[in-house]
């Protein structure tokens, strides 16, 4: 795969499956309003790729924080990640049962820890299951602890203060904010999942669902599709959405276009929404 790719296909992770520098990370993930504590989990004890030990976005995030997974400090993330037996040497594959709902977010984690040798799957597990065999609870990876240093990289992420400002420049040549999240709860039409925000959205923030960069078979848009949907990119370009999750995607949709410096919202609209003292522009 060409080394600007952020995915790679199931055939390369395939011929690759026995390299002992090739991690591979399965991140499912399922909103608590979509399913019970602990199901993600499940899935992937009932049904992973070999060798794949399981990445979960609200154990390896900020404990002291209201708003949901929430990136951990270096030294926890540091700590969590060398006990999933991943080192700096590593490269990392990530992939989710749910259409890049987890996996992004944990590409871009790493990318912001300072490790570029991180790349997503595409089309998931279910692309692999279409081609290769898959492992069971029994066959879990027991890993060893490895060490993991973190070079975090604060260009890649953005708090509320920083939005705040890039949403007061209306150049969408020099700032933009893309909102991942469907197109009625951007409106302010539909109500939000997490039923104590109001929906809406930050005001000069553009709309661009995070599943109109997905193929109908869970694979990625080719670039030249991608390139019709980013009509606009920035001279910075900054993701949203609900807390986080999907707004990675539409970073890794960039990355693909070659734009590996898009940052991402972290709490986003949970953040945003949560103060009533930042505005909300609907319709």
């Amino acid at each position: 795969m060409p080394l600007s790719d952020p995915l790679i296909t199931v055939d390369w992770l395939k011929k690759h499956l026995d390299d002992p520098n090739v991690k591979i990370v399965d991140g499912t993930w399922i909103p608590g309003w979509l399913a019970p504590s602990g199901t993600a989990r499940s899935k992937y004890s009932q049904k992973h790729i070999p060798k794949a030990v399981y990445f979960d976005i609200d154990d390896i995030c900020e404990d002291n924080s209201n708003l949901p997974h929430m990136m951990p400090s270096e030294e926890v993330f540091s700590r969590k990640v060398g006990g999933l037996g991943i080192g700096n040497a590593d490269h990392i594959i990530v992939y989710d049962s749910n259409n890049y709902m987890a996996s992004a977010r944990i590409w871009w984690m790493f990318r912001l820890m300072g490790h570029t040798n991180v790349r997503v799957l595409d089309g998931g597990l279910t692309s692999w299951i279409e081609c290769y065999p898959t492992s069971i609870e029994n066959d879990r990876i027991v890993p060893k602890q490895c060490e993991f240093k973190s070079n975090f990289q604060p260009n890649l992420i953005e708090d509320t203060s920083s939005v705040l400002a890039a949403s007061e420049n209306t150049n969408h040549k020099q700032t933009l904010i893309i909102d991942a999240r469907p197109k009625g709860r951007f409106l302010g039409i539909d109500p939000e999942p997490r039923k104590e925000l109001p929906s809406g959205h930050i005001p000069n923030s553009l709309n661009i669902p995070h599943d109109q960069v997905v193929c109908e078979n869970g694979q990625f848009l080719k670039s030249k599709d991608l390139r019709k949907i980013f009509t606009k990119i920035a001279e910075k370009t900054i993701c949203t959405c609900g807390s986080g999750v999907t707004a990675a995607v539409l970073a890794l949709a960039l990355a693909r276009l070659g734009k590996f410096d898009i940052s991402v919202y972290d709490g986003s609209w949970c953040a945003w929404a949560q103060d009533s003292k930042n505005p909300i522009a609907i319709g």
